[in-house]
């Protein structure tokens, strides 16, 4: 039986956001205020195209939006980590769900040659059209009412699950690392001896903690493991590996 490792990628695999990162493409490096006051919590994906016209129309390239999301820094370890996935793919599979978008993610794994140690990639769909303008779309719609509009990672998780099983793979283990309050719901799709991981400092740890003090907490059964770098969840990927 295999373990699975998912990851979100903003501020986890990578040290920052990559959709806020974009701005550095823009020749002043920051938003317009008309730009900046459009974000209506919860409809970022909808912002962010907003974000990608404006940098179309200051007539920035793809190829400079490419570049600048290429010197992205990724989190200390997170690279060694990854590697170790990549020389283990017999026995670790990789999944990474993220609110980033596909041409970011990928440019900048391709970029630090890591592309291969990830299965697959659930996120916001992004093409240039005709224009050279960014275009992002929403990943899907769901029901959940603790999750952004365009994203569930729960329902993305248990998606990817049910097709896993149905084509005869089973999880011995399932580690879940993230940071976010988005990063929550899949939590509560854990069984009890999976893992789910929060970054220390950050929101998913403390959201993780109020759960803790509840008496009548039951809906999270997997066991918590908190993280600063990648090298701390290598250690504990392969203790569980007994390596």
């Amino acid at each position: 039986m295999k373990t699975l490792m998912v990851f979100d990628f903003d501020h986890t695999v990578v040290d920052d956001n990559s959709d806020t990162w974009v701005v550095r493409c823009l020749p002043s490096q920051t938003l317009p205020d008309s730009v900046k006051s459009s974000y209506k919590k919860g409809h970022w994906t909808e912002y962010m195209g907003r974000v990608m016209n404006h940098i179309g129309d200051q007539e920035v390239s793809p190829e400079k939006v490419q570049s600048v999301m290429e010197t992205i820094p990724f989190t200390a370890g997170m690279t060694d980590l990854l590697t170790f996935i990549l020389q283990n793919k017999n026995t670790i599979d990789c999944i990474v769900i993220s609110d980033s978008n596909t041409m970011f993610i990928d440019w900048i794994l391709h970029a630090a040659g890591l592309q291969a140690a990830v299965d697959q990639v659930f996120t916001n769909p992004a093409k240039f059209n005709e224009r050279g303008y960014m275009e992002v779309q929403c990943y899907h719609s769901h029901e959940c009412d603790r999750c952004p509009v365009n994203l569930c990672k729960k329902k993305v998780l248990e998606c990817y699950l049910s097709g896993q099983s149905g084509g005869g793979v089973e999880y011995e283990r399932v580690f879940y690392v993230g940071d976010g309050r988005n990063d929550l719901c899949p939590s509560f799709c854990l069984r009890g001896h999976d893992v789910v991981m929060p970054r220390k400092g950050y929101s998913l740890e403390k959201l993780l903690a109020q759960l803790e003090g509840q008496e009548d907490n039951t809906s999270l059964k997997a066991r918590v493991f908190a993280w600063s770098s990648g090298t701390d969840i290598l250690q504990e990927l392969k203790a569980s590996m007994q390596l």
